[in-house]
């Protein structure tokens, strides 16, 4: 009897124990969500210079209509096929090749005539994260002396980059990279094992410049020009990519306590790393990423759409939501803007290792010093509608 009522007491005491609460939720998956508007619901829309963007959209324009009619544009057709832009683009390119070309006003007509605007917006509302970037000037050397001894390495032959997207639809826009080995794909060195010589006697220095950290950020940048002590230049670009995942250094220094969360910006990392040269080598080995780099005859930069970038024209989107070569609307913080926001027509032309979101844009500033301060600036909030050509448009707003 004493054991049964033992049982009972313990049974009464486990019913009335609190159970912890259920785990939360996992957020919802990130994608990109469409809202067909209309040209007057654009903040600022007639006060841009629209014609300061269409060569890059003509650029743009002539490298889609090299393509087939039936390829698709962006991620499951997002902003439809080849066909469809061949009146909108067309009629770009006439407009280009005219003397002089339009002026704001036409350009803003022409726009208007051929393209609707739709609102874009991810799991997060319209809302977004917006960068800068640009091309640095970096002093260097054809072979290795007494100042010049950090190389810039061209892509290894053994480098094999996948498009995951080729062979599962729910996996474009990612990819790996990686070298054969036994017939397995395995991982390419980090940054720490290049740097440490794992890729040593391949004769893969392409140039060499006298700072670890102007290097670095030469990676992150994707592109730059190396001035030869003869004081000729020879632009580089983006070539490759080891397949690790690029890790921001700023968040670790911020983890750390070597800089406040508010501060962080693309110089005040670079002055952290100068003024601790007995940290900066272990906290740039924190990333990963390794960066090849190629050289880049005539005009440049190169974005990954593989056309000239065009300063304050030229979006880096993310390619797994963003269609690549589509003229978007921007509308974001600028504090250093007359009215407290940067609102222009700019075009989808690039890519980038922490562009990551169906709302999330790295806005290319040109090159040179000038354009690296409005670049290293920006960390700005804001949003972006796409502009289709009217027969997309006009599908979406079907569906919706």
């Amino acid at each position: 009897m004493r054991l049964l009522l033992v049982a009972l007491a313990v049974a009464s005491l486990a019913a009335c124990e609190i159970k912890p609460p259920p785990p939360p939720s996992p957020p919802p998956p990130e994608h990109l969500e469409l809202t067909p508007t209309g040209f007057g619901t654009l903040p600022g829309w007639t006060a841009d210079d629209q014609s300061a963007a269409l060569p890059a959209l003509r650029r743009s324009c002539e490298r889609l209509l090299r393509q087939a009619d039936d390829r698709p544009v962006g991620p499951d057709a997002v902003a439809g096929t080849v066909a469809d832009w061949r009146p909108a683009c067309g009629a770009v390119l006439q407009a280009s090749a005219q003397a002089g070309g339009p002026d704001g006003a036409a350009a803003r007509a022409l726009i208007e005539t051929w393209f609707e605007p739709l609102r874009a917006a991810g799991a997060n509302g319209p809302d977004g994260l917006f960068t800068g970037y640009y091309e640095p000037e970096l002093r260097g050397a054809l072979t290795r002396d007494a100042t010049d001894t950090v190389p810039l390495l061209r892509r290894p032959d053994d480098l094999v980059t996948v498009e995951l997207g080729e062979f599962r639809a729910d996996w474009r826009g990612e990819r790996i990279a990686g070298r054969v080995v036994d017939g397995a794909l395995k991982p390419y060195p980090d940054r720490l094992a290049i740097e440490r010589g794992a890729l040593a006697n391949r004769h893969l220095e392409l140039f060499w410049v006298a700072n670890e950290i102007d290097a670095f950020f030469l990676e992150i940048q994707g592109s730059g020009r190396i001035v030869l002590p003869d004081g000729t230049a020879r632009r580089v670009g983006y070539a490759g990519q080891n397949g690790h995942p690029y890790v921001a250094i700023g968040r670790a220094l911020v983890a750390r306590g070597a800089l406040a969360k508010d501060a962080v910006s693309m110089q005040s990392i670079r002055d952290w790393l100068a003024s601790h040269p007995d940290e900066a080598g272990a906290v740039m080995d924190l990333n990963p990423s390794y960066v090849f780099f190629k050289e880049i005859p005539g005009d440049g930069p190169i974005g990954a759409q593989g056309v000239v970038l065009s300063a304050g024209r030229s979006l880096a989107v993310d390619p797994k939501f963003m269609p690549l070569g589509v003229p978007l609307w921007l509308d974001i913080d600028a504090p250093r803007e007359p009215a407290g926001r940067l609102r222009r027509l700019v075009v989808a032309q690039d890519t980038g290792g922490a562009i990551r979101g169906p709302v999330r844009g790295d806005l290319f500033w040109g090159s040179g010093a000038e354009a690296g301060a409005l670049a290293g600036a920006m960390q700005q909030r804001g949003g972006y509608w796409l502009l289709l050509p009217k027969a997309v448009a006009a599908r979406k707003q079907r569906v919706s």
